[in-house]
């Protein structure tokens, strides 16, 4: 985990910055949440993924 520098970035970023990595607090688990159900296939947020759609795709190809 990097550090964050009270002598470039405001109070409100070191603040942000703590809050999503802070398994305690609801920040980090809704990025968790939101990285997990973009992961997931049987959830809509993966059908949104651009990144997944460009893996099936080559995927796809490379069975063929």
């Amino acid at each position: 985990m990097s550090n964050v520098s009270g002598k470039t970035h405001t109070q409100a970023q070191l603040n942000n910055y703590a809050n999503q990595h802070n398994p305690n607090n609801p920040a980090y688990r809704a990025n968790v949440n939101n990285r997990a159900n973009q992961l997931n296939p049987n959830n809509a947020a993966y059908k949104g993924n651009k990144s997944s759609g460009n893996q099936s795709g080559a995927h796809k190809n490379h069975q063929q």
